[in-house]
């Protein structure tokens, strides 16, 4: 690994530090900058979701459209060119979500006839997904995801808690309102059970009975104390998390997240 590496052009490691590092200030401008052309890039497919703005600016937001597109390009064939393995980028999430942020507006060159346009349409949809793309520069969504991702075998067995109680408290519900009060069947009576646990309340289900009507308090009563439950637990991991990670990106995989004092990617062993 050491061999390799120490074969890499200067230019290469200059490169990577811009587009994956964010402790120079070039990286910082990189950032920035594409932070705004991601937005500026999203806004535009917005705008020409509304008829009366693309029927008088359809060609302009075309061509907007095309400029980011050419943009987000070549900044995806440079992530390529300086990472030391772009096979592995390429099949992360953020090497797929930029693939995805370009490749809609290419492939809608293919498509021609009227038959095809609602399929143009939902490639061109797609292109919102380049919010996704935020995702990567900012480094307490990344920490945030580490804490999901650590919690995620508590909050679903806390799911299947939830989902075990709502199925008990909706047949409760369906017995003691039934059919003539909206309640007709078992399915129905869960999703209300779903509605007043959760303290949404449509309101388009409603017991009638003075025992219906105890048991409704009573759901809404803990709906409360259950809410609280997932963001104590995101909060005991988000704390164990909590000590200084370095913002430097493996120059091999383009991973962050890595110790302060880490020497070595933990990924794939490449030297930071």
């Amino acid at each position: 690994m050491t061999e390799v590496q120490s074969k890499r052009a200067p230019w290469r490691d200059t490169l990577h530090e811009i587009i994956f590092g964010a402790e120079t200030p070039a990286g910082k401008w990189f950032d920035i900058l594409l932070i705004v052309s991601i937005l500026a890039s999203v806004l535009a497919v917005m705008l020409d979701s509304v008829s009366g703005i693309s029927k008088n600016y359809g060609s302009l937001l075309g061509s907007v459209e095309w400029f980011f597109t050419i943009i987000f390009t070549i900044e995806y064939i440079l992530r390529l060119i300086c990472v030391g393995r772009p096979l592995l980028y390429a099949t992360s999430f953020f090497g797929i979500v930029d693939l995805m942020a370009i490749i809609p507006t290419y492939i809608s060159l293919f498509i021609p006839g009227t038959e095809f346009l609602l399929v143009v349409r939902i490639l061109r949809i797609l292109r919102i997904f380049r919010v996704l793309k935020l995702v990567q520069y900012m480094g307490e969504a990344l920490f945030l995801m580490k804490a999901l991702r650590a919690s995620s075998r508590k909050i679903i067995v806390f799911l299947f808690t939830v989902l075990t109680l709502v199925i008990i408290l909706g047949s409760m519900m369906y017995l003691i309102e039934g059919a003539e009060n909206g309640f007709t069947s078992i399915p129905r009576s869960i999703y209300w059970a779903i509605v007043t646990l959760t303290t949404v309340g449509y309101g388009d289900i409603s017991p009638q009975t003075n025992i219906g009507q105890l048991l409704a308090a009573g759901i809404m009563i803990l709906g409360y104390s259950i809410i609280a439950v997932p963001t104590g637990i995101v909060t005991v991991e988000l704390s164990q998390l909590s000590s200084k990670k370095a913002t430097q990106s493996c120059r091999e995989c383009s991973a962050e997240g890595h110790d302060t004092d880490a020497d070595f990617c933990k990924y794939c062993g490449a030297k930071l």
